[in-house]
């Protein structure tokens, strides 16, 4: 492990790198991942930005909001409606039933699949007060949602060359079929700029999916326990609408999107730092084959039904 002053400036290093166009998304996740797991950096440094990289992720969503005009977004979210309720089911669905037969823990089992359904952590946090879920079964669900969010990133966007999809198919495939936010937009971003667009407004829109999740889990589940609405989604969407409706933003739009591209960026190497061996042992093998085929199934379904219709 290095010191606290190297960590800093290994930091400052990919910043600086990330700022001038050195660094992309997959580079900057996969060199927090090496810190991370091969424990290079500073301790204190990585549980500081545990917290850190949650708000500056939130602030490039809002950020990007700037880049989107209102109905646009409404076009899109009213497209991917229906295919998002749809693969929100199958998720289930299919979890529960690879549960059945591996006899893996309820909780952490619906817990992994409202990750995988909706988005990621967030709707792993969102969901564990109403389960009553424990510490070892929310990190379990978070350190396999995360893992296979992280590979996400890197694979994706190959994939998506490989089956030749267009900007409009591969944003919405990314939105539909990775986890968490951030691996959404980095790997939308690596794509292109449209696909970046339908990206970070369906996969937002699909976010608002934790309401009625959290709705029928409590009520399922007989508690009342209150669960955290993502306030962020309100920032973006009033980012869409001053773009939208007030002339004097489009004069400087271009620049608050840039550095939140470039934040988002820099927010990744803080999450790879999150990735650690002891997190990566907590994974029961039951738990962890549900989170994988659930995650493929969901992956294939979801491309084949985009090559076929979109």
């Amino acid at each position: 492990m290095i010191s606290k002053p190297a960590t800093y400036g290994i930091s400052a290093l990919v910043l600086l790198g990330t700022l001038f166009g050195y660094i992309s998304p997959s580079i900057a996740l996969a060199i927090g991942m090496a810190g991370g797991i091969f424990k290079l950096a500073n301790f204190d440094f990585v549980e500081q930005s545990r917290n850190a990289q949650k708000t500056l992720l939130q602030l490039a969503v809002v950020g990007l909001g700037f880049g989107i005009h209102i109905m646009e977004a409404i076009e899109i979210g009213s497209n991917s409606f229906f295919v998002t309720l749809i693969t929100i089911i199958f998720v289930f669905i299919v979890a529960f039933v690879l549960a059945r037969v591996l006899k893996a823990d309820r909780i952490t089992t619906i817990l992994v699949a409202s990750g995988t359904a909706i988005c990621g952590g967030s709707a792993i946090a969102a969901v564990s007060p109403s389960l009553k879920a424990n510490s070892n079964q929310t990190s379990i669900s978070l350190a396999i949602v995360f893992l296979l969010n992280a590979l996400a990133l890197f694979i994706f966007p190959t994939l998506g060359h490989y089956f030749e999809l267009s900007q409009e198919q591969f944003g919405l495939w990314s939105a539909i079929a990775i986890h968490d936010t951030s691996s959404v937009v980095g790997a939308a971003e690596i794509y292109g700029e449209q696909s970046l667009t339908i990206a970070t407004t369906t996969k937002l829109v699909r976010t608002l999916w934790i309401i009625p999740l959290v709705l029928i889990i409590s009520f399922g589940s007989n508690t009342k326990e209150k669960f955290r609405f993502p306030w962020f989604i309100l920032g973006f969407l009033g980012a869409m609408l001053l773009v939208s409706y007030f002339p004097i933003f489009e004069t400087f739009k271009e620049y608050i999107v840039w550095g939140a591209r470039k934040l988002l960026i820099f927010t990744l190497y803080l999450i790879g730092l999150q990735i650690n061996i002891k997190e990566l042992k907590k994974l029961g093998f039951n738990i962890l084959i549900v989170g994988v085929i659930t995650w493929l199934l969901l992956a294939i379904s979801s491309m084949l039904f985009i090559l076929n219709y979109v």
